[in-house]
C-alpha cells in the first residue's frame, strides 16, 4: 500500500496562544536560515499509550485497525542526525537496535519521535518475539525492524493532542520506500474482518485506534487490542532432547503452572522456536539441569529435568481437562 501524500497539517484558528495559527506541522518550504529557530526542544521520553484488551473489535466509522506486531515496543528520539531508542519504560536501547537507529538519523526531519514495535519477520512475514530476544541476548539485533504507528512530534512540533488522523498523515510523509523501519498499515473496514484474517494466519490479534483522539500516556480505551489466542507465563521444568537422524537441540519444552508453592504440569510446548532459539535454549538448560523432577510425580519417558528458575511466556488454544495446554507455541522467555 503507497504511503500518503505528505501534505501539511494547519492548526485551528481558535489554537491556544502557544500555538500559531495556520502553521503546517508537516515539513514545507522554509527560510534554511530560519529552519529550526522556533522548535520547540525534543522530549526525552513520552511515556507511550497501551491498549486497553477487549473481546471483540470495536465497530463504526471512527475506528481504525492494525495488526498487533509481537516485539518490543519502542519509541525513536530523532534531533539534529542523531537518533535515540528508547523502550515503553524509558531505557535507552540504541546500541541494541542499530539497524533501525540508523535509519532513523537518515530521516529528512529535523526532529521527531516516532512510536513503533521493533520485530524480527519471519519466513512468512509474521513477527517472532522468539529470534528477536536470542538476538537482543547476544547484545543486539540489527535484523530487527520498526513497524512505525505514531507521530508524536515533527520539526519542533508536538503532536500528540492533534487526532491520529492527521498524526498517521503525517508518519506517513516522513517514512521512505526503503528502510529498516516501514509503516504499520491501518484499515478502515470492518475490525471483525481483519480480526478474522489474523487469527487465520496465526498472528497474535489487531489494535483498534479512535481516528478523532489524542495520544494518551499510559492505558487508554481510545486504543483497544483483540487477541487471536490465550496467553501467559508458565516456568520451565524440563525439556524432551530432539531424536531421530537430525538431532535437533530440543524436541519440546516440559511447562508448569504454580499453585501456590506446589508446581502442576501443564504439558509440552513444541512448536514457536526455530532451531537457532531452540539451540540458544538448550544452552541454558544445559547449565540448570537437575535429576529430580519440580513437579512432585511426574514421570515422562526421555524427559530432562531442569531447575525451575526460567519461566516463558505461551501461547495456546485451550486447556485440557487433564490441565494441560492444547496447540501450545512457545514466544519467549520472560526477564
Amino acid at each position: 500500500m503507497a504511503s500518503p501524500p505528505r501534505r501539511p497539517i494547519k492548526r485551528r484558528t481558535n489554537a491556544p496562544r502557544d500555538v500559531v495559527a495556520d502553521r503546517a506541522i508537516v515539513a514545507k518550504r522554509v527560510d534554511r536560515h530560519q529552519a529550526g529557530l522556533f522548535d520547540e526542544p525534543l522530549p526525552k521520553w513520552i511515556r507511550p499509550c497501551l491498549p486497553t484488551l477487549v473481546e471483540k473489535p470495536p465497530a463504526g466509522p471512527q475506528w481504525v485497525h492494525e495488526i498487533k506486531w509481537d516485539g518490543y515496543r519502542v519509541s525513536a528520539y530523532v534531533a539534529g542526525g542523531h537518533t535515540t531508542i528508547r523502550t515503553r519504560n524509558g531505557h535507552d536501547w540504541t546500541t541494541r537496535f542499530p539497524t533501525i537507529a540508523a535509519a532513523a538519523a537518515r530521516l529528512k526531519v529535523r526532529s521527531a519521535v516516532i512510536d513503533g514495535e521493533a520485530v524480527i519477520l519471519d519466513d512468512r512475514g509474521r513477527s517472532s518475539f522468539a529470534e528477536l530476544q536470542t538476538d537482543l541476548d547476544r547484545h543486539g539485533s540489527g535484523r530487527a525492524v520498526l513497524y512505525a504507528f505514531d507521530l508524536l512530534f515533527l520539526d519542533g512540533e508536538p503532536l500528540w493532542k492533534k487526532p491520529l488522523e492527521e498524526r498517521r498523515l503525517a508518519l506517513g510523509g516522513i517514512i521512505p520506500k526503503r528502510s529498516a523501519i516501514l509503516l504499520s498499515e491501518d484499515f478502515a473496514g470492518s475490525g471483525a474482518d481483519l480480526f478474522k484474517i489474523a487469527c487465520e494466519n496465526e498472528l497474535e490479534g489487531i489494535v483498534s485506534k479512535r481516528l478523532d483522539r489524542g495520544y494518551h500516556p499510559g492505558r487508554s480505551r481510545d486504543w483497544l487490542k483483540t487477541k487471536c489466542i490465550q496467553s501467559d507465563t508458565f516456568v520451565i521444568i524440563g525439556f524432551q532432547p530432539g531424536s531421530g537422524a537430525v538431532r535437533a537441540p530440543l524436541a519440546n519444552i516440559k511447562i508448569a503452572r504454580s499453585d501456590g508453592a506446589r508446581l502442576r504440569y501443564a504439558g509440552a510446548v513444541g512448536t514457536g522456536f526455530s532451531e537457532r532459539v531452540a539451540a540458544a535454549l538448550r544452552e541454558r538448560f544445559d547449565r540448570i539441569q537437575t535429576e529430580r523432577c519440580p513437579v512432585a510425580g511426574l514421570k515422562v519417558s526421555g524427559a530432562v529435568w531442569v531447575s525451575p528458575d526460567l519461566r516463558a511466556l505461551v501461547a495456546y488454544r485451550g486447556i485440557t481437562t487433564a490441565g494441560e495446554l492444547r496447540h501450545a507455541s512457545f514466544k519467549g522467555l520472560e526477564e
